[in-house]
């Protein structure tokens, strides 16, 4: 994977550790999610790492990314599995 998108993949993995306020405020605006609270917010956090991902790799590499590139993304993600599951939603 091209190291500015790593960058900016990293970034917003750290944005979303710290900011984990902003996502639990727009999991409770939602009453019927009580019983899937956490996997909502893990949604959230997946769906914005994802959606950096793909439109990094758009705008700084001016394509799609590659199959390659999509699999070390889960890889990097996966790191941070452990941090993700410390939320507290």
């Amino acid at each position: 994977m091209d190291e500015k998108i790593k960058s900016v993949i990293e970034k917003k993995i750290n944005d979303s550790l710290l900011d984990s306020d902003a996502i639990s405020t727009l999991s409770n605006s939602f009453e019927n999610l009580s019983k899937s609270k956490r996997d909502f917010c893990y949604g959230i956090i997946i769906g914005r790492l994802y959606n950096s991902f793909y439109y990094q790799t758009r705008r700084i590499l001016q394509r799609s990314p590659t199959d390659e590139e999509f699999s070390e993304f889960l890889k990097m993600i996966q790191q941070y599995e452990d941090d993700f599951q410390k939320l507290n939603f």
